[in-house]
C-alpha cells in the first residue's frame, strides 16, 4: 500500500489523495487541476499525439527510467498501455483563450463561475464545465436613428460606436444578456440618447452646434453602456440628413432670398437712376443761367466767338475730305474741265 501511496503522490497532494482515494470525491476542482497539471508532461509529450514517433517513445521512456529507476519499470508497464486513451482525456480537459479574448467557465453543478480566464492555456472538467469566449477588443458598429428636432423636423441620424466589454462584467452580461449583448443593448440606448438630446435642439442648431450635440450624446451614451458593462470608446455622428419637406423648404428659402437681393438691387439701380438725371438736369440749368448772365454781360460776342469756332471746326473737317479743293480768292484761275462728248 506504501508503495502505491509513493507513486499516486507524486501526481497529487496529500490532501487530493485523501479526496480521491479515502472520500471517493473525484469531482474536486482544485485537486482535478493539479492532478492534470502534473501529468502534463507525460499527456501531452509522452501520450498526447497517437502517432508519436519511435526515437521519441524510447527516449520518454529512458528519461522516466533514469527519473525513477526504482520504479521506472512498473510507470512504464502502467502508462504506455493506456497510451491513446489518456492522450484523448488530456486533449479534451485543455482549451485556449486567444489574445484580446477571455472565458467565463459554466459549471453543471454550481452555474457560472465568478471568474475569469485570461490568455493562454487553460484546464476545465469535460461534460461539467464549458468555456465561453467573450472578444474582449473594440468592435465598430453603425446604429441609424430617425429621430425629431426641437422645432418638429424630422432627422436621420447614424452613431459609429467603437464598443467592448468589462472583462471583470463578463460573468454578469452572460447570465443577464448572453453572448449577443451588443445586439440586445446598444440599438435601445443609442435610440434613447439620441431621442432625448437632439430633441433639445432646432434644425438649424444641429448643424451649426455639432460639436455640441455629439459631446452630449457621447457623455450620456458612455453613462447609459457601463449600467450594462459596456465601455464606448468612441462614438461620432457620421451621417445627418433631414426630411424631404424641410429639405425642400430650405430651397425655397434660399430662392426667396435670392429674388429679393435681385429685387433690392434693381430698387438701389433706379433710385441711382434717378440720382444720375437729377443732377444732370441742375447741371443743365446751372449752365443755362451761366449762359444767359454770359449772354447779357458781353452782348453779341460770345455769339459770335461760338461762330468763329463752328466755322473753325467746319474747316477743320472739309480739310480732310479728298473731294474738295480750295481756290484762291481775288485771281482769275483757268481749269481744264474735261467735258463729256454728245
Amino acid at each position: 500500500m506504501d508503495f502505491i501511496y509513493k507513486i499516486v503522490s507524486y501526481f497529487v497532494t496529500p490532501r487530493c489523495y485523501d479526496e480521491y482515494f479515502v472520500k471517493f470525491n473525484f469531482f474536486d476542482v482544485d485537486c482535478f487541476k493539479f492532478t492534470l497539471s502534473k501529468g502534463l508532461g507525460f499527456g501531452i509529450i509522452l501520450v498526447g499525439n497517437r502517432h508519436l514517433s519511435k526515437f521519441r517513445n524510447h527516449l520518454l521512456i529512458l528519461v522516466l527510467v533514469h527519473r525513477f529507476f526504482p520504479i521506472g519499470i512498473i510507470l512504464i508497464e502502467i502508462v504506455l498501455p493506456i497510451n491513446e486513451q489518456f492522450g484523448g482525456v488530456v486533449n479534451s480537459a485543455l482549451y485556449n483563450v486567444d489574445g484580446g479574448h477571455r472565458a467565463v467557465i459554466f459549471d453543471r453543478f454550481s452555474g457560472v463561475k465568478k471568474s475569469v480566464e485570461g490568455e493562454g492555456t487553460h484546464f476545465f472538467i469535460p461534460w461539467v464545465q464549458r468555456p465561453i469566449i467573450f472578444d474582449v477588443r473594440s468592435r465598430p458598429r453603425n446604429v441609424p436613428v430617425m429621430t425629431g428636432s426641437k422645432d418638429l423636423q424630422n432627422v436621420n441620424i447614424t452613431l459609429r460606436i467603437l464598443f467592448r466589454p468589462m472583462p471583470d462584467q463578463l460573468p454578469k452580461i452572460y447570465t443577464i444578456l448572453g453572448q449577443d449583448y451588443e445586439e440586445r443593448v446598444l440599438p435601445s440606448i443609442t435610440t434613447e440618447v439620441l431621442k432625448a438630446v437632439v430633441a433639445q435642439f432646432d434644425a438649424g442648431e444641429l448643424i451649426t452646434q455639432r460639436d455640441l450635440v455629439s459631446q452630449r450624446v457621447s457623455n450620456d451614451l458612455t453613462e447609459r453602456a457601463a449600467q450594462f458593462g459596456v465601455i464606448l470608446d468612441d462614438i461620432s455622428i457620421t451621417h445627418l440628413t433631414f426630411g424631404k419637406e424641410f429639405t425642400q423648404a430650405v430651397e425655397l428659402k434660399q430662392v426667396a432670398q435670392q429674388d429679393a437681393e435681385k429685387a433690392r438691387f434693381l430698387v438701389e439701380k433706379a433710385e441711382q437712376t434717378r440720382k444720375a438725371t437729377v443732377i444732370s438736369a441742375e447741371g443743365d440749368a446751372q449752365a443755362a443761367i451761366l449762359l444767359a448772365k454770359a449772354f447779357g454781360d458781353s452782348g453779341e460776342g460770345l455769339v459770335e466767338l461760338r461762330r468763329i469756332e463752328a466755322a473753325e471746326d467746319i474747316a477743320y473737317q472739309l480739310s480732310r475730305s479728298r473731294q474738295v479743293s480750295y481756290l484762291p480768292s481775288g485771281q482769275n484761275l483757268l481749269l481744264n474741265v474735261p467735258t463729256t462728248p454728245n
